[in-house]
């Protein structure tokens, strides 16, 4: 089968930029040929972050906004086909995120911005975007979408193992997990589980903004000098979500700035205690989400920013035991790009007419070809 080749965008709910992976497809396999990074301006996360609450004039400020990510992601395109001498003509199509601004399924919607329309004229490729809301009209959540690709890609029977039974455990701004059992590695067949397990890095990156004035806690060594407030801690992991069984899905919608000030009761903690609490409830919303549901587990493959934080990838192997954690840098994707190439697989999947959501994750009626069409 000849090789074809998608560019996947990512923009995720840690606004920390685009992600632009080139990825090559023949037959199951997928490789990630290039990738390139482009970080978000202090102004538009600015931008950003107040549309996902209700504001004057949101409209026209959403729509302008998209507009600006258009052109981000063009930029991202167009400097990923100039370092690899590619002319646009030789990719079959974009498939792009967009940003999410609001994930309601609740109320039988999701919104991620992006002018997709415009960013397929700035580029001259086609561009498939709008995966979620197919899924959402089918009475699903419209998330996670990309437990489907983790089980073509990562799923043990096409790695050459049928016996483990084998997690991805992605740690972006919020985690999500994939159970793929041993036996069921076909889209539309085995009980495949798929579902976000609470905050990854949403908490901690915010805390980290308020009180270092960075980004993130690289490495998680600030929170790594604190201690745990179990009191603290306790409160947090009352959130109802936690105990809601699969499918379900959640994002900046409940885990915010006002959620987390609503739990921080305690004064007089050291700023540096609460980043560590904060690290614990990931680990501890992780393993717990791991323990309940995904049985018999023998391996937990990390993808994301969270992959980088020593501490927390130190607290999960101590919870995990005998169950083996690594990277799915081992599984052929570096950790950094899996959700890019994710959504170069979900392109490829609309222009193929076939269906890329999984109703036993995402809670849907049934298979659903997912995306819209704005052609080059």
């Amino acid at each position: 089968m000849a090789t074809q080749l998608f560019i996947g965008i990512m923009s995720g709910t840690s606004l920390d930029g685009v992600d632009a992976a080139l990825c090559a497809f023949s037959g199951t396999g997928c490789k990630v040929l290039a990738t390139h990074f482009l970080p978000y301006s202090a102004e538009l996360k600015t931008e950003l972050l107040t549309l996902h609450f209700p504001s004057e004039n949101e409209l026209e400020n959403t729509a302008i906004t998209a507009n600006k990510l258009a052109h981000l992601y063009a930029q991202a395109v167009n400097e990923l086909l100039k370092t690899n001498g590619l002319e646009a003509a030789q990719i079959k199509a974009i498939g792009c995120h967009g940003q999410t601004v609001r994930h309601r399924p609740e109320l039988g919607f999701t919104l991620q911005i992006g002018n997709n329309a415009l960013l397929a004229e700035l580029t001259h490729i086609t561009v498939v975007a709008d995966f979620r809301s197919r899924d959402i009209a089918a009475g699903g959540h419209g998330a996670p979408l990309v437990p489907a690709f983790h089980q073509a890609i990562f799923g043990s029977a096409t790695l050459g193992s049928k016996t483990k039974n084998r997690a991805i455990l992605n740690i972006g701004g919020i985690s999500n997990i994939t159970f793929l059992p041993a036996n069921g590695t076909v889209i539309g067949f085995g009980p495949v589980i798929g579902f976000d397990s609470g905050p990854g890095n949403m908490l901690l990156d915010s805390w980290a903004k308020l009180k270092l004035g960075k980004d993130y806690d690289a490495n998680g060594d600030w929170a790594a000098s604190g201690v745990v407030h179990e009191s603290f801690l306790a409160h947090m992991l009352a959130e109802p979500y936690f105990a809601l069984p699969p499918p379900k899905s959640t994002g900046r919608d409940l885990f915010n700035d006002v959620w987390l000030q609503r739990h921080i009761l305690y004064p007089h903690c050291r700023p540096q205690d609460i980043a560590r609490t904060l690290l614990e409830l990931t680990a501890q919303t992780i393993h717990q989400a791991l323990s309940q549901h995904c049985p018999a587990l023998d391996e937990v493959y990390v993808c994301g920013g969270g992959a980088h934080n020593a501490l927390l990838m130190q607290r999960l192997s101590e919870m995990l035991g005998n169950i083996t954690l690594a990277q799915t840098n081992a599984l052929g994707v570096d950790v950094d790009w899996v959700e890019a190439a994710a959504f170069a697989w979900l392109a490829k999947q609309t222009l193929e007419n076939k269906p890329s959501n999984l109703p036993e994750v995402t809670g849907a009626e049934g298979l659903r070809v997912l995306g819209a069409i704005y052609p080059a």
